[in-house]
């Protein structure tokens, strides 16, 4: 499901305003869609062009509505915001992407920069912490949720744990960075000139010798012990 809006102008005491910053939502709830959209139409330099409710639609309404914000949630039916966020920035680099999202595990926020997300917010934030939020990520600058800010500190602080040696082959680190780049099998696949189906092994090894249950507790481990 996906929604564009016109481009426009609204009328203020008698007077034609372009709207300035051109904002765009994916996330899968219809009701978190709604309110945003709600919030965003009590401010005259905020616009609303376009919406979507998974990855596949983000791409296409991104495409036709050239949003200059998007902001994301990080949980989606067919993929997560690292993953998508990675995919919008690689085709639309001017495109600023905000994670909008309830999830701050320390793997997801370090995810998420890692993709290009300019900045990485949590949804109890307020209506007027949020107009700061997507006016700042248009300037270029940098947003972070207080939270997640003593997150990536505590980060830093933390001192680096030996790193287990998990065996991997240079082809299995190469296919395991690219995991950890949010791409899915295919386009390993088309990365590394192989088929899908032998990508599909190399994972199934990866997981195994790491001794995990999926690709995003893969990632995770990944970044914690710098395994690439």
């Amino acid at each position: 499901m996906w929604h564009t809006l016109e481009r426009g102008a609204r009328q203020v005491n008698g007077m034609t305003q372009l709207k300035t910053i051109r904002v765009m939502i994916v996330d899968d709830h219809d009701i978190v869609r709604r309110g945003l959209a709600m919030f965003l139409s009590g401010f005259d330099d905020l616009e609303l062009v376009g919406e979507a409710s998974n990855a596949e639609d983000a791409v296409g309404v991104c495409a036709e509505v050239q949003p200059h914000i998007i902001l994301m949630d990080m949980m989606m039916p067919d993929t997560d915001g690292i993953a998508l966020t990675h995919t919008i920035k690689a085709l639309y680099p001017d495109v600023r992407v905000v994670m909008l999202t309830s999830s701050k595990e320390d793997y997801l926020i370090h995810g998420a920069l890692q993709a290009g997300a300019i900045g990485y917010m949590l949804k109890n934030i307020s209506v007027t912490e949020m107009a700061d939020t997507i006016r700042s990520a248009y300037e270029g600058k940098p947003v972070l949720a207080p939270e997640v800010t003593q997150s990536l500190i505590n980060m830093t602080l933390q001192p680096r744990p030996t790193t287990p040696q998990y065996n991997l082959t240079e082809r299995e680190r190469t296919i395991l960075t690219l995991m950890v780049e949010g791409l899915n099998n295919q386009d390993i696949a088309d990365r590394v000139f192989v088929s899908r189906a032998t990508v599909k092994v190399h994972v199934s090894t990866i997981l195994s010798k790491l001794g995990v249950q999926n690709r995003i507790e893969a990632v995770r481990l990944a970044m914690q012990h710098a395994l690439i």
